[in-house]
């Protein structure tokens, strides 16, 4: 056999080497691109920077105009309640340290009703009150967090329901200590939705009722791979895997862990989920896969054409009627 030259083995080991410094730079193109892709999801953003991550809306100008008009009037009345409203602020210390704040508004008489209303991503507590204020005609004193890595909360990364689930233990624990009689009540839209769903899977103290569901989706791992289709036109692997990698270094979970669906399964209390039909960036899909998951008690409430996050906007009134009928359902304990 005729024995290999040294100018041969020395372009072998060229093209070897050539090939290990591609593998590398795609290597280190991939942990760049992943680490942003972090950065893009879960840093803390500014409120008006939110819309990047959201699809262009496929509602009807129809559906639209009427949530617009229902909008502005229900703007109105918030305005109204809070003009003769007492606003408290309050604090808390998450288990990492990080200085939680948030809004109380309780009812001038006497009442034991609380409910704990949850913004969405890049969202704020001040961005809720319309849903507050739904809950204060009907007796309620209410709560109003700025989740961590939002508003006036600390934290340099958003939580996705996932670390928020935690915190939401604590704002339970500030109401609890005011009024040991409470009657709790977790209602939360789109990443609040998935944050209170999240919550019901913990142990909970006897004084939280119920979970209010609006527009939460199944998982991070689920929302941000439809985002990677959405926005980048790619597939999970391998950005994603690498991203979910990163991002429990960075912000202390993975995507896949932050399941709100094995979360439902857990839950001990009654949640009623609703959901817009026409919902293209958390897919009405989701809600039915979390309903049927649900063990306890439950309701669904889809609302016909409402886009993300629009469902009471559309149909307030049926919206209360739905939630208040579910509620009066739940026995007495």
């Amino acid at each position: 056999m005729a024995k290999t030259s040294k100018a041969s083995r020395r372009h072998a080991g060229k093209i070897i080497g050539i090939g290990a410094a591609g593998v590398l730079l795609l290597l280190a193109l991939e942990l760049l691109a992943s680490n942003y892709l972090v950065t893009f999801a879960v840093a803390r953003r500014a409120p008006e920077t939110g819309s990047e991550v959201v699809p262009e809306s496929t509602t009807s100008d129809t559906v639209q105009q009427k949530a617009d008009e229902n909008a502005k009037q229900l703007s109105e009345q918030t305005q109204s309640w809070l003009s003769d409203a007492a606003v408290e602020q309050v604090e808390i210390t998450a288990d990492d340290g990080l200085k939680l704040v948030g809004d109380i508004v309780t009812q001038k008489e006497t009442s034991h009703k609380w409910t704990i209303v949850v913004h969405g991503y890049s969202s704020q507590r001040k961005w809720m009150y319309d849903f507050a204020a739904m809950w204060a005609e009907k007796g309620y004193n209410v709560l109003l967090p700025d989740l961590r890595g939002h508003g006036e909360s600390e934290g340099d990364y958003v939580g996705m329901g996932w670390l928020d689930r935690k915190d939401m233990l604590h704002w339970i624990d500030l109401i609890c200590e005011r009024d040991p009689d409470a009657q709790i009540i977790l209602h939360g839209v789109s990443m609040g939705g998935a944050t209170v769903m999240m919550t019901a899977g913990e142990d909970l103290p006897p004084q939280v009722k119920a979970v209010v569901d609006d527009c939460g989706y199944t998982a991070v791992w689920d929302i941000f791979s439809d985002e990677m289709d959405a926005l980048f036109k790619l597939p999970d692997f391998p950005l994603l895997y690498t991203a979910s990698a990163i991002s429990k270094l960075r912000a202390g979970y993975s995507f896949r862990e932050a399941s709100t669906l094995e979360q439902v399964k857990n839950a001990k209390v009654p949640i009623m989920f609703i959901h817009g039909s026409n919902d293209n960036f958390v897919h009405t899909e989701m809600v039915y896969e979390l309903y049927d998951t649900c063990p306890t008690q439950k309701d669904l409430y889809v609302v016909e054409g409402a886009g993300h996050g629009q469902s009471y906007y559309l149909e307030p009134e049926a919206y209360t009627e739905k939630v208040f009928a579910f509620l009066e359902s739940i026995p007495q304990t």
